[in-house]
């Protein structure tokens, strides 16, 4: 595979993260599948989900009214093999009300595969662990 083919792979994998956080910032959960494939499963403190439609029920249901989320990625590395490529960022989530400070702060460790589809790079799998928490 050439080196700039697998250099604009790694900057669209990279980007999955940014577009995912938009999606949770925004309450955009019926955008899930911008970021996801359809049989992902996704490992999380909360538990396994299968499939999209778990994926979408679980962000619905947990959206709080009045409670917004500003979610940052960082040390996003990427390696591709072929459709398939390993992906791992640092995650900081913070949880405030319109206008005030954070009530509440999270880390996370977040690692997936993503898998190459028809309509371009989506996690397939998603491992979330938390590695710390503030507040209530």
């Amino acid at each position: 595979m050439p080196d700039d083919t697998r250099t604009a792979d790694r900057i669209e994998i990279a980007d999955l993260f940014a577009r995912l956080a938009n999606l949770l910032d925004e309450h955009r959960h019926e955008d899930a599948h911008t970021v996801y494939s359809d049989d992902v499963v996704v490992h999380s403190p909360r538990g396994e989900l299968h499939g999209l439609g778990e994926v979408t029920a679980l962000l619905r249901r947990s959206r709080v009214e009045g409670e917004r989320t500003q979610h940052v990625h960082g040390d996003v590395l990427v390696s591709v093999d072929g459709d398939r490529a390993e992906a791992t960022a640092n995650q900081i989530v913070y949880f405030h009300r319109d206008g005030g400070p954070p009530h509440r702060t999270s880390g996370l460790r977040v690692a997936g595969t993503a898998v190459r589809t028809p309509a371009g790079w989506r996690f397939g799998d998603m491992r979330i662990t938390l590695a710390w928490a503030q507040g209530g």
